[in-house]
C-alpha cells in the first residue's frame, strides 16, 4: 500500500509498505478521506515527530476485522480515532483524558495519510464509531477537529451574556466561532491577519471580526462591551503575542483557553497584579475524547455546524508536502483534505 512518509517539515515522500493485518481485536481501515490538521503544520511538532506518517483525521471502510470484534463488519463506514484514553485511571476520572497513559501510548498504524490503516484494538472499543450515510466524507473528516473545539469549550462556561472572542480564524478559529455561537454566547468576535478568514468568521456567526494591525484588540473589544472585555478568549495561535492580546481584552474573571501547542522553547511573561485583581484563569486544551467526538458528529449530522466552505484545497498522497506547506503558509488555505486513493468523482 502507498503512504506519505514525513521525514522533516519540507520533506515528505510517499513510498509503498506492506499493509498491516489486523491482531485479535483489531480492524484494518480502507482511508477514503483525511483531512490535516494545523498541528501537522507545525514546523517544531513536525520535527520532533519525524519520521512519520502524519494525519489524524481519517475516515473510511473497514476491510478486515480481527478475531473478537463485535458490532462492526467488513463494508461500514468509520470514524476512527487516533488516541483513545482509558476511562479509569486518576486522569480520566478527573476528566483529563488527554493525560492517560493510554492517550499517549495508543496510534492509528501507521497514520491517516495512509491508504489503510490497523485501527489497535483499544481503539477500536473505546473510540471507533459508525458514520451516519447522510454525513458526506468532507464532513466526516471535521469529527476529530470539531470534537477538539467542544472540548475547549466544555472547560469553561458559555453564559448567555457572555461575549467570547476567538483570536485566530482558521479553520479551528471558524469552527470555534460556530461552537461558541451554538451555545449561545450573546456576543462572538473574532481576531485575523486575513481578511478572506475574518469575513468567513462573519458569515458564519460572528457578530464583528478586526484585523489587530488596524485595531488595537483591547480598544476593539472594548468598544462593543461597554469596557468590559471578553468573558471567553480562545487563543488559536501558539504565540506569546497572542497570549497578550488576551490577556489584554480579558473581561474581570475571564477564562483564557490555550488551544493550540507551543512550542517547548516558548516563554510568556505576565504582570500578576491584574491577573489576581481581575480574578482570571488561564486554561489549556489538548485535544479531544470519546464523548466530545460523539458529541461531534451529533451536530455534524444535524447541520448545526457548517464545515463544507471551510474545505479550501484537495489532495491526493502526492499532494500530502504541498497541503503542509500551504497550511503553514496560514493565507488564504483553510482546510486541506487529503484522499489516499485519489479525490472522488465529483457527483452529477
Amino acid at each position: 500500500m502507498r503512504i506519505a512518509r514525513t521525514y522533516s517539515f519540507a520533506d515528505t515522500r510517499v513510498e509503498e509498505i506492506d499493509c498491516p493485518p489486523p491482531g485479535p481485536g483489531d480492524i484494518v481501515v480502507r482511508v477514503a478521506a483525511c483531512g490535516l490538521c494545523s498541528s501537522d503544520a507545525s514546523k517544531w511538532y513536525v520535527e520532533q515527530k519525524s519520521p512519520i506518517v502524519l494525519g489524524h483525521e481519517p475516515v473510511g471502510e473497514i476491510t478486515a476485522i480481527g478475531a473478537g470484534v463485535s458490532g462492526l463488519r467488513e463494508g461500514d463506514r468509520v470514524f476512527i480515532h487516533h488516541h483513545v484514553p482509558c476511562g479509569d485511571c486518576t486522569e480520566c476520572r478527573r476528566q483529563l483524558h488527554t493525560n492517560c497513559r493510554l492517550f499517549r501510548s495508543t496510534s492509528l498504524d501507521p497514520g491517516g495519510f495512509s491508504e489503510f490503516v490497523r485501527v489497535p484494538q483499544e481503539n477500536v472499543r473505546r473510540d471507533t464509531f459508525k458514520v451516519p450515510a447522510s454525513l458526506s466524507l468532507d464532513d466526516a473528516t471535521f469529527i476529530e477537529p470539531l470534537a477538539c473545539s467542544l472540548r475547549a469549550f466544555a472547560k469553561t462556561t458559555v453564559r448567555p451574556d457572555d461575549t467570547v472572542l476567538v483570536i485566530g480564524l482558521g479553520v479551528m478559529g471558524l469552527l470555534n466561532v460556530q461552537v461558541a455561537r451554538h451555545l449561545g454566547a450573546a456576543r462572538v468576535l473574532g481576531s485575523d491577519l486575513v481578511a478572506s478568514r475574518r469575513l468567513t468568521a462573519e458569515s458564519l456567526g460572528a457578530d464583528l471580526s478586526f484585523d489587530p494591525r488596524a485595531l488595537d484588540p483591547r480598544e476593539a473589544v472594548a468598544e462593543v462591551t461597554d469596557g468590559r472585555g471578553a468573558d471567553i478568549i480562545i487563543i488559536g495561535p501558539p504565540s506569546t503575542g497572542a497570549l497578550d492580546a488576551a490577556y489584554a481584552c480579558a473581561a474581570p474573571g475571564a477564562s483564557m483557553v490555550m488551544f493550540a501547542p507551543f512550542s517547548p522553547d516558548d516563554e510568556w511573561s505576565l504582570k500578576p497584579h491584574d491577573f489576581y485583581f481581575k480574578e482570571l484563569r488561564l486554561l489549556a486544551s489538548y485535544s479531544c475524547g470519546p464523548v466530545e467526538t460523539r458529541q461531534a458528529a451529533d451536530l455534524l449530522v444535524g447541520n448545526h455546524i457548517e464545515v463544507r466552505s471551510l474545505v479550501s484545497h484537495r489532495f491526493d498522497l502526492d499532494g500530502v508536502g504541498e497541503a503542509i506547506r500551504l497550511t503553514a503558509a496560514k493565507g488564504e488555505s483553510l482546510k486541506a483534505i487529503v484522499y489516499p486513493h485519489g479525490q472522488p468523482t465529483p457527483a452529477g
